[in-house]
C-alpha cells in the first residue's frame, strides 16, 4: 500500500516537472477549453463609413471578461487597405498589463499565389509563441486551410475552413486539426448575431473551443488563428 502510494507520488511529481510552464500573464489560459471572443460595435462606425480600431473582449465559458484586446494601426492602412492592411493587436489582463500581441505583416492579398499568402505572429511579451499560416490552394476557397507552427516553424495543428464561408442565418464553424489531420482537437465558430447586425456592423463574434489540457501557447495560437480568420473573411 505505501509502496503504490509512493509510486503514484512519483508519477504526480514526474507529471508535474514536465508540464510547460504558462508563459507570464496566461495562466488563467491553463483552466480553460472554450474562449468567447466578443468585437466591440463602434456607433460611430455604424453611423459612418469610417473604419476605426478594433476592440474585443475575451470571456471564459460563463461569459466573465479576463483579457481585452485592442489594434494598432495607422489611419491609411485602414481605409486604404481594409482587410488586408498590417497591424498588432494588444492583449491585456483585467489591471490593463499586457500579455500578448498578434502581429499581422503587410502581405499582398491573393489566395491563388504561394506569395501573398497571410501570416499571424503570436507573441508574449517579446518572446515568439509561434505563428499561423494561410496555406496556398489554387483558385479553391472550399479547401481553404491554416497551419499553426511553433517558433522552430514545426505544425502543430491545421485549421480548415467549411466549404461555405459566408454567415448567412448560421454559425461559420473551423475545425482545428492535430498535425496529422486525423484528429480534431477544437473549433473556431464564428457565430450569427442575427441579420440586423449582420447587415449594420461588421463587428463579429467567435467562440473558440480546443482541449483543456494543451499547452497554453497552444491555446493562445488557436485563438491567433480566429484573429486571422476574422480579419480574412469577415471585416469589410
Amino acid at each position: 500500500m505505501a509502496s503504490d502510494l509512493m509510486e503514484l507520488g512519483s508519477r504526480s511529481l514526474i507529471s508535474a516537472l514536465h508540464k510547460p510552464v504558462a508563459p507570464p500573464g496566461l495562466e488563467y489560459l491553463a483552466q480553460l477549453d472554450q474562449v468567447a471572443i466578443q468585437q466591440i460595435v463602434k456607433m460611430c462606425e455604424v453611423m459612418t463609413a469610417l473604419e476605426f480600431k478594433n476592440k474585443y473582449i475575451l470571456k471564459n465559458s460563463v461569459g466573465q471578461e479576463f483579457l481585452f484586446a485592442q489594434e494598432h494601426s495607422t489611419f491609411c492602412s485602414r481605409h486604404f487597405l481594409a482587410n488586408v492592411r498590417p497591424f498588432q493587436t494588444a492583449f491585456t489582463n483585467n489591471c490593463g498589463q499586457e500579455v500578448m500581441r498578434l502581429n499581422r505583416p503587410l502581405k499582398c492579398a491573393n489566395c491563388c499565389s504561394p506569395c501573398c499568402l497571410q501570416v499571424m505572429e503570436v507573441s508574449n511579451l517579446g518572446q515568439m509563441m509561434g505563428s499561423v499560416h494561410q496555406e496556398w490552394s489554387f483558385c479553391t476557397p472550399w479547401a481553404a486551410k491554416f497551419t499553426i507552427k511553433n517558433p522552430s516553424n514545426d505544425i502543430l495543428y491545421w485549421v480548415k475552413a467549411p466549404c461555405c464561408v459566408c454567415s448567412c442565418g448560421g454559425d461559420v464553424i473551423f475545425q482545428v486539426f492535430s498535425a496529422d489531420c486525423e484528429v480534431v482537437v477544437g473549433r473556431i465558430i464564428k457565430t450569427w448575431r442575427g441579420f440586423f447586425s449582420e447587415c449594420a456592423t461588421d463587428a463579429d463574434n467567435f467562440t473558440v473551443t480546443f482541449p483543456q489540457s494543451i499547452d497554453v501557447r497552444h491555446k493562445a495560437l488557436i485563438l491567433g488563428a480566429a484573429f486571422l480568420i476574422d480579419i480574412l473573411y469577415f471585416e469589410r
